[in-house]
């Protein structure tokens, strides 16, 4: 017994050490997800330990004091998303006249064919936008029968990167970008809000899986060349999608300190939207960010529709920009790890933002 605890201590101590190293493997990067869940199991692994009395016995006790260190680290990093910690995006006031809109993020799962239960959902809710991901043509023809919709941008592919948007409201600039992959597409949308710009872009970068990147390289470009873009934009602006990678990873936290944008999660819960059918593997993977310029009045994750992962859907509302700052403040590591990334061999082999280009 006391073997077993032994290794499953170290174990908890190599999946802590291993995502502190800048590393971009996929056996690397995996380990920035399960933070809470090897929290957990940290948590459970002390309170056996005690109870067992093998807590007092060396070297069980240095291992104890390591393990208890790995708990406390591990908790440092998902602590904003829970909900002591103070908010980042403020609440919207009571009887708030402010003009407002409400978008549903949905990664539907390509191969699910339960079209009837998004709609459904869409139907229920009435959101003001509706962004859809790994949506092909089949998905395309389901969705289009949303007459409330009018205004469309469509990216219908069958690699499970395909995505759509459906508004009520008019677009006044609307694009498909392909930043990083000629298969991998963005949008890029505007439209006004009660007369005030607003920007919406959607992302669904590639993973860092055995199957389709061994390494977080494409996904961590193409979020840093989107943050950089939007470093100095003025207008309100809005990011959703599945950036498959968790909130507080480093990349994304490094995104979130390049474009200034927030978390309206940090201090309102994780929100996990995936993996639907495994509730002890979830995580955050689908995601809103905003401008300072933004005030919350709900954000929920959805039911399930089906797919691997949960819909969200959050509704805000438009205000004078906050001087409330992130709890995130850029340093030289991250000046570095940006460094690093955006002159990497991928990033200087990406699309030229500035002038995407379409699928062959």
């Amino acid at each position: 017994m006391t073997t077993l605890l032994q290794s499953i201590g170290v174990l908890i101590l190599v999946c802590t050490a291993l995502p502190i190293s800048t590393s971009k493997q996929w056996w690397v990067r995996v380990w920035d997800f399960p933070r809470l869940q090897i929290a957990s199991i940290a948590l459970i692994w002390l309170l056996i330990t005690m109870v067992l009395g093998a807590a007092q016995q060396s070297p069980t006790s240095i291992l104890w004091v390591i393990v208890l260190a790995c708990f406390a680290y591990q908790l440092w990093w998902v602590w904003p998303y829970l909900r002591r910690h103070k908010v980042e995006v403020l609440p919207c006031e009571e009887n708030n006249q402010a003009p407002s809109v409400s978008i549903l993020t949905s990664n539907v799962l390509m191969d699910n064919r339960n079209s009837d239960s998004l709609l459904d959902l869409i139907s229920e809710r009435n959101p003001d936008i509706v962004a859809t991901l790994e949506t092909d043509q089949w998905w395309q023809e389901a969705l289009d029968t949303q007459d409330a919709y009018p205004y469309r941008l469509a990216s219908a592919l069958d690699n499970k990167y395909g995505m759509h948007l459906y508004s009520k409201i008019p677009f006044e600039h609307a694009e498909v970008e392909f930043l990083v992959e000629k298969n991998i597409p963005s949008m890029n949308v505007m439209f006004l809000l009660q007369g005030a710009p607003v920007r919406l872009h959607v992302v669904h970068p590639t993973p860092p899986v055995p199957n389709e990147n061994t390494q977080s390289t494409e996904r961590d470009v193409e979020l840093l060349i989107l943050a950089k873009h939007l470093e100095n934009v003025e207008e309100p602006i809005i990011v959703t999608g599945d950036l498959n990678d968790v909130a507080w990873s480093k990349t994304t936290r490094l995104f979130r300190r390049i474009s200034g944008l927030l978390d309206p999660r940090v201090g309102r819960g994780m929100f996990n939207s995936f993996h639907v059918d495994f509730f002890f593997i979830r995580w955050p993977l689908d995601h809103f960010f905003l401008s300072s310029h933004w005030r919350i009045k709900t954000i929920e994750r959805l039911r399930s529709i089906g797919s691997d992962h949960f819909p969200v859907f959050v509704e805000i509302s438009l205000q004078n920009p906050t001087t409330l700052d992130s709890h995130l403040n850029k340093d030289q590591a991250d000046t570095e790890l940006e460094k690093e990334t955006l002159q990497s061999d991928t990033a200087n082999n990406s699309i030229d933002p500035s002038n995407p280009q379409p699928l062959d």
